[in-house]
């Protein structure tokens, strides 16, 4: 569908070109970060190029795993681009700090995972099995944290 260059995009047309649901447009638009868009004299939303662009924007900064708070901060820089980009640095080199946490981690409970993966054999009773008994006894490998 060509987006057309006034407001005259409704809700399930803006999600369709963005491949979202209609809730999430909603709540995007909730959460401040899509502007409110006009309405029509039915009391539809109606959306333009801009909402649709910023959507896209918020989806891809979504699947870059960013959280709304950092996306909402990205779009304040980015609606003000006379400023320097050193605050979106300091922005990205944190969410890099979170995801290098995670992945150490993963890392963490993957290693938990395969000692209690070699606590079974495979043709054991499950009255016997080492991993449900590993799991009821707590078992935990010396160096992982502790799991939440």
């Amino acid at each position: 569908m060509p987006i057309r260059n006034t407001s005259t995009l409704r809700i399930g047309d803006l999600a369709r070109i963005s491949e979202c649901q209609d809730v999430t447009v909603r709540y995007y638009e909730k959460e401040g970060l899509l502007p409110e868009p006009v309405r029509s004299s039915g009391n539809y939303r109606l959306y333009g190029p801009t909402h649709v662009e910023r959507l896209q924007f918020i989806r891809y900064c979504r699947s870059l795993d960013m959280s709304l708070a950092e996306i909402r901060e990205l779009l304040a820089l980015r609606d003000n681009p006379a400023n320097e980009c050193g605050q979106i640095n300091a922005l990205l080199d944190r969410h890099i700090a979170q995801v290098q946490a995670r992945i150490r981690e993963l890392e963490h409970l993957q290693k938990h995972l395969l000692m209690l993966r070699k606590e079974c054999g495979e043709s054991r009773p499950v009255q016997a099995c080492g991993i449900l008994q590993g799991i009821s006894h707590d078992i935990r490998c010396e160096t992982c944290p502790t799991l939440a």
